[in-house]
């Protein structure tokens, strides 16, 4: 009998030895929601104790491992930079712990209990940690570098990211939340600050001015001393006419920032960094701006690199609720590098040639300028490049009552070369021109491929009530992704309003706005 019995407890104690738990079973369930449970399944299990009961605790653990992931991934990232063996993989690695760095802050964001944080908002900092990662690779790809640091990068941060996207996303349809407008702009642009964007004359904080006549002689100087105030109230640097040979980084940490020039075509910030030149496309900018809240009035940034230099960006901005009004971006190949967050762009001048308008912020261009340059030969112009790398990402690029047009250099040669509205940078690339003028240069087909038919199917490309020689749509692209939007319910899904949440936050910035069609 005795035997017996111990044999009896000796069958239990292995069953439930070698028998998944209960919390194992319920990680299991949770993780193979997400579009990456493996990951998923095997980091929540090393906190076996921690089991998420309703779908907003799954959510936040989903974000807390992510950033865990994350943490762990920078310090292995800080240990890699003694490694690098060139000036490629330097620059590379650079803005990888750059990026994993802002990755962190976004998720850290996100988890604040002290942040008021919609939906949406979560969507739009998990799309840009994700984006961030992203564009950390590209970097290694793009300067030819990608063999041997890379692999030692590897991790499953993008894949966790992924997760938390997707549980985001099923928890609302937050994007396609109706926007509102108030004097033409998104309601997210607070009343003082669209006094500001509009008034004739400001009391500017400071006054770069090169003949001496300001505090400040360099926009740096400016900046850096922007950095040392007290509080992050909105701080106003004049930028009186000149042409500045700068390179500027406004971080993170310099939030709500306002450069108001003399206007786009007297007041210009000028570099000439390129992937050409050896730098990433990400750290080619003029002027790169991360720091919340951005403004920018009256100024034309500018890439003198070139079209031989292939990527040279004039500005990139990683700046949520940031807005740019009657700026110039003047540059050839990927001259506006819109990379991640809520952005908004009135009455501004674009030009370049190759990609121009690139990047995967969720961005609304209104009554814009847009010209195509002459670009080398046998190129093709591409007007822009979306780079949405997974569907649960509330990014895209949004074109609203502007003009497509050919910049005088391409005027003459017109028939030389074809331009397009867009190409798929990347697998869920998203772009849609409404009510806009598309003149005779844009080719009947439209749209261009990227490599054969990748992204096709799963782009999203529309155009709604375009006008002028280049919108006739019957000779459009045949893809299963390309839609001539016929309802202004779909059409509406990109406006400020609905799409930036431009209702509210523009309103506070003064740049006036139109919240609809």
């Amino acid at each position: 009998m005795a035997t017996k019995l111990l044999l009896s407890v000796l069958v239990i104690t292995l069953i439930s030895l070698f028998s998944p738990s209960k919390s194992s079973n319920e990680i299991d369930v949770w993780c193979n929601k997400t579009p990456n449970p493996e990951p998923c399944k095997y980091f929540m299990k090393q906190n076996p104790n921690s089991v998420p009961t309703c779908k907003s605790d799954f959510r936040k653990m989903a974000i807390d491992l992510a950033m865990q992931r994350a943490l762990t991934a920078q310090t292995q990232n800080k240990w890699l930079g003694s490694k690098c063996r060139n000036e490629k993989e330097k620059a590379a690695w650079a803005d990888c712990y750059k990026l994993y760095e802002n990755t962190i802050a976004q998720l850290n964001h996100t988890l604040d209990p002290n942040t008021k944080c919609t939906e949406n908002d979560a969507q739009t900092w998990l799309s840009t940690a994700l984006t961030n990662l992203d564009t950390c690779r590209a970097g290694f790809l793009e300067l030819g570098v990608s063999n041997y640091m890379l692999p030692l990068m590897s991790n499953n941060v993008s894949k966790l990211i992924c997760n938390t996207l997707a549980i985001n996303k099923n928890d609302s349809s937050s994007s396609d939340l109706p926007q509102t407008y108030k004097d033409g702009f998104p309601s997210w642009v607070k009343p003082g600050d669209r006094k500001l964007l509009q008034a004739s004359s400001l009391n500017p904080n400071l006054v770069v001015a090169q003949d001496g006549s300001g505090n400040f002689r360099t926009i740096k100087q400016a900046l850096d001393a922007a950095a040392k105030r007290s509080g992050s109230g909105r701080f106003i640097i004049r930028v009186k006419s000149g042409v500045y040979k700068e390179n500027l980084e406004i971080g993170n940490k310099m939030k709500n920032i306002m450069l108001v020039g003399d206007g786009l075509r007297t007041t210009i910030i000028t570099g000439s960094r390129s992937v050409g030149g050896g730098s990433t496309t990400f750290n080619s900018a003029t002027v790169a701006v991360t720091g919340e809240g951005f403004i920018a009035r009256g100024i034309t940034f500018r890439n003198t690199a070139g079209p031989q230099n292939h990527q040279a960006v004039a500005l990139r901005s990683g700046s949520d609720l940031s807005v740019f009004y009657r700026c110039g971006f003047e540059g050839y190949q990927d001259t506006l590098y819109v990379h991640s967050q809520r952005q908004f762009y009135k009455e501004c001048y674009i030009y370049g040639t190759v990609d121009f308008i690139f990047g995967n912020a969720a961005v609304v261009l209104q009554n814009c300028m847009i010209y195509a340059r002459k670009p080398m030969d046998k190129q093709k112009i591409a007007v822009t490049a979306q780079g949405r790398t997974d569907p649960n990402q509330n990014t895209g690029i949004s074109i609203h009552n502007s003009r497509v047009m050919a910049a005088p250099d391409l005027v003459p040669v017109l028939s030389s070369f074809q331009t397009f509205l867009g190409r798929p940078w990347k697998l869920y690339s998203r772009t849609v021109y409404l009510q806009t003028y598309l003149d005779s240069l844009v080719a009947p087909a439209g749209w261009l491929e990227w490599d054969g038919d990748f992204a096709l199917k799963t782009l999203y490309y529309g155009e709604y009530r375009n006008s002028g020689p280049g919108a006739p749509t019957s000779g459009r692209v045949k893809w299963g992704g390309y839609r001539v939007i016929t309802s202004a319910t779909e059409a509406s899904k990109f406006t400020v309003d609905n799409f930036i949440g431009g209702r509210s936050w523009l309103p506070a910035t003064g740049v006036p706005f139109s919240s609809g069609l």
